[in-house]
């Protein structure tokens, strides 16, 4: 398993050589642009974007790596949304923002619908907590009987952006008297207005669903498509349904979702190590770098190309590449193993963050995944807990929503439920999770390939420098240490 990890990096390196000269030209940080239109194409790795590049060099993605930096070693914190995200607009991991998952544990906030007498609850921010998850408009927004209550402010709701314990690159802008927009795909991902709730001038959700529907390529596409009208009708100085004429945002964007879907469908996937699409995630890629030329087109119509810093991303990736690979571990095994009155919250996909109801059981919890049979039984590669866990994230005896363990499985498997039929899952750590595209383009500069391990957060500060804010107003920046990305 190790030597196919190794396999794709060393693939990954080689053909996006081709993109640029693979030497930097020259220094780039004297870029400032007027506007930042950031894309992210959830699933999507940078070994995607190498090799559509290679084989489709007319594309709109290799007219963009034609002029720009491409960052071929960039890594998110966590291979899911809400850190993913976050790590793009805050500049910041799980350790400033507060926020592993879009499902996770908090031991100072009440269950959803109590009157907080106990305290200690799951924390679920996904699609369910929409009024009405089956509709497009989502019912109107977000339920506030679902989501979890704080006992320390009345026992109030607390909502996605409330959760967020930093500000974000859209709560500066609107600071600094500038227009913001976004697009997603469920109202959880209002987290993106910041702390404030108020960082977004103009949110757009186009409910995608969830179980089967979800998992409609048919209207998972269609609504990629709405997002891109709106981002071509905000181009061209209107709101996103184009009912008023209110300027071109300073920063805007949109999440793809197309390719996460065929990633994971049986048909869908890929063919080999090296990342060759199948015909459904071939086309869905031929179709997304459709919607980019179109959203460049327009850009170039409305002569805005020049002031504005096109940016291609991914919150995540998902994985195993390689189908062979790809094992399902039933979910309810480690729970199990581990027993119900220890285990508070267990959220699993390509890992397994464990909330032990009593902490001082961790040691305990630890050992018992460790026996062999029991590592075997859940395919598990390594158990973080303790100092080992506190190398890297916060102490969880010191801050309640960090697991107490943590476990990655051996690359491929994934934790899901039996009846699932997945064949790829993202949320974890390994390269094929969190190795996203990082694309920053624009004509004046010149097309490079940057192969320098960089986090993704140092997008965010980056961002702000370009549009001539300060990186260090972001808090996360500050709290940990965030550098700029090289040549910016």
């Amino acid at each position: 398993m190790r030597k196919v990890v190794v396999t794709c990096a060393g693939i990954l390196g080689a053909t996006l050589s081709l993109i640029g000269s693979g030497q930097a030209q020259r220094p780039q940080g004297a870029l400032s642009a007027q506007h930042v239109l950031l894309l992210s194409i959830d699933g999507f790795h940078a070994l995607d974007v190498a090799n559509y590049v290679r084989l489709n060099p007319h594309s709109a993605f290799a007219e963009l790596s034609g002029m720009g930096v491409t960052y071929t070693n960039a890594s998110l914190p966590v291979g899911d949304f809400y850190p993913g995200i976050l790590s793009l607009i805050t500049g910041g991991t799980p350790n400033s923002t507060g926020v592993w998952y879009d499902g996770g544990y908090d031991r100072a906030l009440s269950e959803a619908g109590s009157d907080c007498s106990k305290v200690g609850t799951e924390v679920l921010y996904d699609e369910n907590i929409d009024f009405n998850v089956e509709a497009f408009d989502g019912g109107g927004g977000i339920n506030p009987a679902k989501i979890p209550r704080d006992p320390k402010n009345g026992c109030k709701p607390v909502f996605p952006h409330e959760f967020l314990r930093v500000n974000t690159i859209f709560d500066l802008a609107r600071a600094a008297g500038k227009r913001t927009a976004w697009s997603d795909k469920h109202w959880s991902c209002e987290i993106v207005t910041g702390r404030s709730g108020k960082g977004i001038d103009d949110l757009f959700i186009r409910e995608v669903g969830t179980g089967k529907a979800s998992a409609d390529i048919a209207r998972t596409t269609g609504s990629d498509d709405i997002k891109v009208q709106a981002i071509v009708n905000q181009i061209d100085g209107f709101n996103h349904d184009r009912s008023k004429q209110v300027g071109v945002p300073t920063i805007f964007g949109m999440t793809f979702q197309a390719v996460a879907v065929q990633q994971k469908v049986p048909t869908g996937g890929y063919l080999d190590s090296a990342g060759t699409p199948s015909a459904l995630v071939g086309s869905t890629i031929k179709h997304i770098d459709e919607s980019i030329g179109k959203i460049v087109s327009e850009l170039k119509a409305q002569q805005l190309l020049d002031s504005t810093l096109v940016i291609v991303t991914a919150v995540h990736g998902d994985s195993p590449i390689l189908r062979s690979m790809s094992r399902k571990v039933s979910e309810d095994l480690i729970p199990e193993m581990i027993g119900e009155n220890l285990v508070a919250v267990a959220i699993q996909d390509t890992e397994a963050l464990l909330w032990l109801k009593d902490q001082s059981q961790t040691a305990k919890v630890a050992a018992l995944l460790s026996r062999p049979e029991n590592r075997a039984k859940a395919a598990i590669n390594e158990i973080v807990w303790g100092e080992t866990l506190k190398l890297q994230y916060n102490d969880p005896l010191k801050d309640g929503r960090v697991p107490d363990i943590i476990v990655k499985p051996l690359v491929g498997v994934y934790y899901a439920s039996e009846k699932s039929t997945k064949i790829a899952e993202h949320g974890g750590f390994y390269t094929e999770d969190v190795n996203v595209p990082l694309l920053l383009a624009n004509p004046k500069l010149k097309g490079e390939v940057i192969k320098v391990p960089v986090p993704t957060t140092s997008l965010a500060p980056t961002i702000l420098k370009v549009l001539g804010l300060d990186p260090q107003a972001l808090e996360s920046v500050k709290m940990e240490k965030t550098p700029l990305l090289p040549e910016f």
